[in-house]
C-alpha cells in the first residue's frame, strides 16, 4: 500500500489534536515540537480516523494505523461513509451512539465491530470519541483513537 504523500494537512491535524486536549483535558499523544504535527498523526502507533459534518458523515482522515486495519488506502478510505465502517445490522446502534457523543462531547470507553474491506471482523476497544471544532468553535465533525482491537 502506497502511503506516500497522504494525511491530514497540518490545519486538519490540528483541529484533531487541539479538540482532544480541550475535551479530554490531556493531549492525544505526546507531540514532538520540532516536527509537523499531520506527519505525526499519520504515523502514530494508535489508530485514528475523523468525519466530517456532512448529513451521513464521510471519513476525511485515517492515519497509517487506520487505512492498514481497515485494509484500504487513502481515496478508498476518504470515499467512505462513515456509518460502513460498521457491519449493516449494528449501523442503527453506531447512529445512537454517535448522537450520544454529538451531545456530551466525547465518550472515552467505546467498544463495537467493525469491519475492514474484506470483511475481516474486529472489535475495537477502549476507543475514545470526540466532537471536533476548528479555531472559532465551529463543529468540524468527529474523530475516534484506539489503540486495542481483537479480531472477531
Amino acid at each position: 500500500m502506497e502511503l506516500t504523500g497522504i494525511g491530514a494537512g497540518e490545519r486538519h491535524a490540528a483541529i484533531i489534536a487541539d479538540s482532544y486536549r480541550r475535551l479530554l483535558n490531556k493531549p492525544l499523544m505526546s507531540f514532538d515540537t520540532g516536527k509537523s504535527i499531520a506527519s505525526q498523526l499519520f504515523e502514530a502507533p494508535i489508530v485514528i480516523l475523523s468525519h466530517g459534518t456532512e448529513q451521513d458523515p464521510v471519513l476525511n482522515y485515517g492515519n497509517q494505523a487506520a487505512l492498514q486495519l481497515w485494509e484500504m488506502d487513502w481515496s478508498q478510505f476518504t470515499a467512505m461513509e462513515s456509518k460502513h465502517t460498521a457491519e449493516p445490522m449494528i449501523q442503527s446502534d453506531r447512529q445512537q451512539f454517535m448522537e450520544a457523543v454529538a451531545a456530551q462531547g466525547y465518550i472515552d470507553d467505546y467498544n463495537g465491530i467493525r469491519i475492514s474491506s474484506s470483511g475481516r471482523r474486529f472489535r475495537i476497544e477502549e476507543a475514545v470519541v470526540w466532537n471536533l471544532y476548528d479555531e472559532a468553535g465551529v463543529y468540524y465533525g468527529q474523530a475516534a483513537a484506539f489503540t486495542a482491537y481483537t479480531p472477531v
